[in-house]
């Protein structure tokens, strides 16, 4: 609310309240009308880190952190797989034994897709499996019969760059999507290992086992300062506490063999999560990117 002024004062006239320059008479000039704004005390100098005409000028628009992005994400989607488990492959040349994580496709295809234009940014929704249509809800089930595919148990979404990363809707995405050699990004869900103390979750050393320390070898301790720190606990300190079942990304697997007759691709390593969790694969941004020929993309896209 703007202030009022009081009643008595209200009643003069306008002019008297009007902002005046009041001139003072020097040796040889006048002294400009005062001029009310914030001046900065300490003027912002440039810095040779942010200020260069090889550097992109910051910007605060969803288009520019677009751009900013586009430098790492992949080019094309990825897949969803199945973890069957791990085992060895050994090495010809070499005679070493390779541990790797088995994975396989089950029946993905593209869903949808979301497009710049009306969703802000590119990618594609890509379903795995099957599920009954009595166990899903009515608008799930408009969404797979409208694009003409059978309802799907997992849909998950993968960022692209651009349009041309969007492949036709309906494709199948099989095993020979990747190829032996290449290096692919695993992103999936930890085991869950419920309710643990801090020695299994964060791995502190415990207590002394005598010296007066009885019942808690295993526990936390001292939680918090005293009056220093306010006696207070810090946000964030390390105690005990659900493990587990949090989203891991494990980056530069090599895909060592690729069948595609069963859907099987096999990369090395470990990768998070129990057998039969759900693995979201795609190509690694930290890699090169795989070169997939021409032919061979016009002749999926078909």
């Amino acid at each position: 609310m703007s202030p009022r002024l009081p009643p008595g004062l209200a009643q003069f006239p306008l002019a008297l309240w009007a902002p005046q320059s009041i001139p003072t008479t020097t040796a040889c000039h006048y002294m400009p009308a005062r001029t009310f704004g914030i001046k900065s005390v300490t003027t912002p100098k440039p810095s040779r880190f942010n200020v260069g005409p090889d550097l992109p000028i910051l910007k605060s628009t969803p288009a520019a952190a677009l751009e900013r992005k586009a430098n790492t994400l992949p080019l094309r989607s990825g897949a969803v797989a199945i973890k069957k488990g791990m085992t060895g492959i050994y090495d010809a040349q070499t005679g070493t034994r390779i541990p790797c994580t088995v994975l396989q496709l089950d029946r993905v295809e593209v869903v949808s897709h979301k497009t710049r234009e009306k969703h802000g940014y590119y990618a594609v929704q890509v379903g795995a499996g099957w599920k009954h249509p009595s166990n899903m809800t009515k608008s799930l089930l408009g969404h797979f019969s409208a694009q003409g595919l059978s309802p799907k148990r997992h849909v998950y979404e993968f960022r692209v760059k651009d349009e041309s990363g969007l492949p036709p809707v309906g494709q199948m995405i099989s095993a020979d999507w990747f190829q032996e050699g290449q290096y692919v990004d695993a992103r999936s869900n930890t085991k869950g290992k419920g309710f643990t103390g801090v020695m299994k979750r964060h791995g502190f050393g415990g207590q002394d086992r005598s010296h007066g320390v009885s019942l808690t070898h295993r526990s936390l301790g001292s939680a918090g300062p005293g009056q220093g720190g306010g006696s207070r606990v810090y946000p964030g300190k390390k105690m005990a506490g659900n493990m587990g079942n949090e989203q891991n990304t494990v980056q530069n697997l090599k895909i060592l063999k690729v069948d595609a007759e069963n859907g099987i691709v096999v990369v090395t390593g470990a990768v998070s999560g129990p057998k039969g969790c759900m693995v979201r694969i795609q190509d690694a941004i930290k890699k090169p990117w795989p070169e997939v020929p021409a032919a061979a993309a016009t002749e999926k896209s078909a």
